[in-house]
């Protein structure tokens, strides 16, 4: 199984936990104890994946009963904080941008692996061909790949800018707590959807090396088909499967044979999209709230 790391955030900002004065309000204590389980996730895999989109919920989901205290309102209805509330306001958007997209582009992927496992599953008793859906799994991976990409973009963007944002000014204890608190949320929310993305798109931690190139000029010929790994995720498995349905063989066995394997890797990467598209659904309805 693949592994992925949860916190990769730049070198100016320290993997720690964070603990806030004892005088603090009992909400501001459990959204310290949500972030500090989510940063104790040195590594995941796709079902930590969905787990610590749960996490991310439960902890938006507390910053929601934090900005709703009267006293939180009150400190920041101050004219003087207008300014640091509206970039507050901003990066909430961009955040919901970004689930609704992969949480859409998921379930696009989701629907043609399904549409692909009925063809399959209907191919085994000889009544269609499956060209016209493997090449339309192909294209929804790629479509896919293009809006990870947008958004991997706009994560590198907000993690550039936090450090930009403006502090608001004459701050209370509660204000100032609620400052520290924000700020570390984005961290942990960025990594957290960058973990997933690059999840989705493995190929971003990849070069392109001439030995893969070599690979894939030799699988073209048909001289070998790919071989799934231990090391690769629900859904490189789920490529190398698929792909391999595309070479035709002599043997009707061996035909049957990758069917029956891309059948059962289809059936997991169904079931980790299932799983993330629940995670963000959750996420964007929090966030939106």
């Amino acid at each position: 199984m693949n592994k992925i790391s949860l916190m990769k955030p730049n070198s100016q900002y320290n993997v720690r936990s964070i603990s806030f004065p004892a005088r603090s309000h009992p909400t501001t204590l459990r959204i310290e104890e949500e972030i500090n389980k989510l940063r104790s996730l040195e590594g995941v895999s796709s079902s930590t994946v969905s787990t610590v989109l749960s996490g991310l919920a439960e902890l938006y989901a507390c910053m929601g009963d934090l900005l709703s205290l009267p006293l939180t309102q009150q400190g920041l209805s101050q004219q003087y904080h207008e300014k640091w509330v509206n970039e507050l306001l901003d990066g909430t958007l961009r955040y919901l941008d970004i689930c609704g997209n992969t949480r859409d582009s998921v379930l696009l992927t989701k629907e043609s692996v399904r549409e692909l496992q009925s063809v399959l599953r209907r191919s085994m008793a000889g009544e269609r061909s499956i060209e016209d859906n493997v090449r339309d799994y192909t294209c929804s991976r790629k479509n896919m790949k293009k809006e990870i990409a947008k958004s991997m973009a706009l994560l590198k963007q907000m993690e550039n800018g936090i450090g930009e944002q403006s502090p608001p000014l004459e701050q209370s204890h509660h204000l100032s707590v609620l400052v520290r608190v924000l700020g570390e949320a984005s961290l942990i929310t960025i990594s957290t959807l960058r973990s997933l993305l690059l999840f989705l798109s493995p190929s971003l931690l990849k070069p392109k090396g001439t030995k893969w190139l070599l690979i894939s000029k030799l699988v073209r010929k048909g001289i070998v088909l790919g071989e799934v790994r231990d090391d690769m995720n629900e859904l490189q498995s789920a490529k190398v499967a698929v792909g391999n349905l595309t070479f035709p063989n002599a043997s009707e066995d061996i035909e049957a044979e990758k069917i029956e394997s891309a059948l059962e890797k289809l059936e997991a990467l169904d079931g980790v999209f299932e799983d993330f598209e629940d995670g963000l659904e959750l996420l964007f309805r929090i966030c939106n709230t």
